[in-house]
């Protein structure tokens, strides 16, 4: 479904602060007092953090060194990634009251399409005054909301409704903010060329060598011009965006593209024998996902950032369905095996993509060993033992935990498993 051109008909609803706000819903002892949710590791950034840290100059995403160094008085916090979601269902329970059409962007934040919803809740800014009061009656926290006729205008305009930090305390913005079709260029043009999507900082950099800075002053390249500097798919991309021109749909129910686990170590790894047991630890998480969800994959990845910050990316397809937490860091080990860790490893990510419903995948997982016909040819692991092993282990887990139970080489020193978890992370 997507909304109707020319109509108001987008919304983009983003929390304030999210996790800093639902730390001191749980602890009015926070109110008023900077609050900061991040890792605590040489390596930690923040996560968020609340308007009165933010007058001292702290953002999101700041390493959180420099973030205790600006606001020495901010309250640190680590995070709770499981409390986060469970009042991100409760937000998007409010949001299925206005619209089953909804897009959700992160724990905090989605977009809304309202075309169908006019006749029982009004026109389009109506409805964005009804989500905010409705999640302050349920939720008990602040969102803005923008209205638009496109994604873009509509989540650049929740920006704009946003409070302000300042010395004295967090100014209160408009709450929502409604962008007219015929105020976008106007709205859109003077603001940072880094605003639209698609302007990360390298292409911000290569963008103000040119002398553009802001999105009008893109607007007035030529389209051609644009395809030349930047490539015919991107340049093309920013002139449309640039103009306001943005088809793309509010897509409600989009499928997972893959399921994967990152980590981001507090020191640089040098040699393969580290990284194996982080493999097989991220790898034991991904397969409990693909299972718990009913899914099996084709295509198992493997993401290494050096210190450099320099990133490359592993791949291997399968031809049958790949479900096992085993198989999955066998094969992922393998892909790391081809690559020279020597210049240090900062960050490690393994996922499984080409995902597919387990119930209609068909056969059964084969294993990465060729027989004499080049097909993959099971391996005696691979098949019920293997199955009724891992589905054992989901069931203890289910029962007494993730950390219950798990492979012996994640076993920490002194006891105790280092599990990966959803949200488990330095927020490197």
């Amino acid at each position: 479904m997507t909304a109707s051109a020319g109509r108001l008909d987008v919304l983009h609803v983003d929390m304030d602060c999210f996790f800093a706000a639902v730390e001191v819903l749980d602890d009015p002892s926070l109110r008023s007092r900077p609050v900061i949710v991040g890792g605590t590791g040489p390596r930690a950034v923040v996560a968020s953090c609340s308007y009165e840290a933010r007058a001292t100059g702290v953002r999101s995403a700041m390493p959180m060194g420099e973030a205790r160094r600006r606001c020495p008085a901010a309250v640190v916090l680590p995070g709770r990634h499981e409390r986060y979601g469970e009042v991100s269902r409760q937000l998007h329970g409010v949001f299925f009251e206005f619209t089953p059409v909804i897009e959700p962007i992160s724990l905090d934040e989605a977009f809304l399409d309202v075309s169908g919803s006019h006749r029982l809740f009004g026109p389009s800014e109506e409805i964005a005054r009804r989500v905010r009061a409705r999640v302050r009656e349920v939720l008990h926290l602040e969102c803005s909301v923008g209205v638009g006729r496109s994604k873009l205008i509509a989540k650049l305009a929740s920006r704009e409704a946003k409070p302000r930090p300042s010395p004295r305390g967090p100014e209160p913005g408009p709450g929502v903010v409604v962008v007219l079709p015929e105020e976008e260029l106007a709205f859109l043009h003077p603001r940072p060329v880094r605003d639209l999507w698609g302007v990360g900082p390298k292409t911000g950099e290569r963008l103000l060598r040119y002398g553009v800075s802001t999105v009008g002053e893109l607007a007035a390249l030529d389209r051609s011009a644009l395809e030349r500097l930047l490539g015919r798919a991107l340049g093309g991309q920013l002139h449309d965006l640039s103009w306001g021109r943005d088809e793309r749909p509010v897509q409600a129910g989009t499928d997972p593209k893959s399921v994967g686990h990152e980590e981001t170590f507090p020191t640089d790894r040098h040699d393969h024998a580290e990284l194996v047991p982080e493999v097989v630890r991220l790898a034991d998480s991904v397969g409990s996902r693909l299972r718990a969800a009913g899914l099996t994959g084709r295509t198992v990845n493997v993401k290494l950032r050096f210190a450099d910050f320099s990133t490359i990316t592993r791949s291997h397809s399968l031809s049958g369905p790949l479900f096992s937490s085993m198989e999955i860091a066998r094969l992922a080990s393998e892909l790391l095996s081809g690559v020279d860790v020597g210049p240090g490893v900062r960050l490690l990510g393994v996922s499984v993509s080409s995902l597919e419903p387990l119930a209609t995948a068909g056969g059964r997982q084969l294993s990465l060993l060729d027989s004499e016909g080049g097909e993959a040819a099971p391996r005696r692991a691979d098949g019920p033992l293997r199955a009724e092993v891992e589905a054992a282990v989901d069931a203890i887990r289910a029962r007494y935990g993730a950390h219950a139970v798990g492979p012996a080489t994640v076993v920490e020193r002194g006891g105790g498993l280092r599990v990966k978890e959803l949200g488990d992370q330095q927020w490197g």
